[in-house]
C-alpha cells in the first residue's frame, strides 16, 4: 500500500493502516531525530508527537497530499521549537560543563577510534548552518530526494540543492584541513 492509502485508511479509522504506517516510518524518524537532537529519548518523545499531529490532522479531515515529507516537517518544526525553549537552552549549560571522558581501555581501541571519528564528524556537521544541517541529515542518512527535502523544510528546489552543495565543500574543506593537520604532525 502507498503512504497516501493508509492514510486515507487512517483517516477512515483503519487501524491496521495505522499500524503500518508507523511501522514504515517510526525507525526513520527516530534515527533522523536522534541525529538533530543527540538524545534518544527526547527523539522518543518526538516521534510520538509526530504521529499524535498526523492523528490530530487526520480528525480534521485535512489529509497531507505526501506524508513522507509532512511528517519530516513536523519532526523538524518541533525540533526546532525545542532549540528555542528554555527546557533546551537550561540542558546544553548542564552538559556544556560536564567534562569529557575517554575509555583507556585497550580492549576497545578500535571502537573508541570509531566513536571519535564519528563524534569528529558531527561536530564538523555543527559548523554548519541549521539549515545546511537538515538538508544534510535528511538527505544523506534519511535518502529523502530533493523533492521531498524542500518540501519538508519549505524551501525552494534550488536553494535546497545550493545548501547541500555548499555544506558538502565546508564538510570537505574542514576534513581536508584535519587531514593535512594530522599529516604534518606523523612528519615532525
Amino acid at each position: 500500500m502507498t503512504d497516501e492509502e493508509l492514510v486515507i485508511g487512517m483517516s477512515k479509522g483503519n487501524q491496521a493502516a495505522f499500524e503500518a504506517l508507523i511501522h514504515r516510518y517510526h525507525a526513520p524518524l527516530l534515527g533522523y531525530l536522534e541525529r538533530m537532537l543527540r538524545d534518544r529519548k527526547k527523539a522518543e518523545d518526538v516521534v510520538q508527537e509526530t504521529f499524535l499531529k498526523l492523528l490530530t490532522q487526520l480528525k480534521t479531515k485535512k489529509i497531507p497530499e505526501k506524508i513522507k515529507p509532512w511528517l519530516y516537517q513536523v519532526a523538524t518544526n518541533q525540533c526546532r521549537d525545542y532549540w528555542k525553549s528554555s527546557s533546551f537552552k537550561s540542558e546544553k549549560q548542564v552538559i556544556d560543563k560536564l567534562p569529557d571522558q575517554e575509555s583507556g581501555d585497550p580492549s576497545v581501541v578500535e571502537l573508541f577510534e570509531r566513536q571519535e571519528s564519528r563524534k569528529e564528524f558531527l561536530e564538523k556537521l555543527d559548523e554548519l548552518s541549521n539549515t545546511q544541517r537538515e538538508i544534510v541529515y535528511l538527505r544523506f542518512y534519511q535518502d529523502l530526494k530533493y523533492q521531498e527535502i524542500a518540501e519538508t523544510l519549505e524551501l525552494p528546489l534550488g536553494t535546497v540543492k545550493s545548501n547541500l552543495y555548499h555544506a558538502l565543500k565546508k564538510l570537505k574543506a574542514s576534513i581536508m584541513r584535519k587531514e593535512e593537520i594530522s599529516h604534518a604532525r606523523s612528519r615532525s
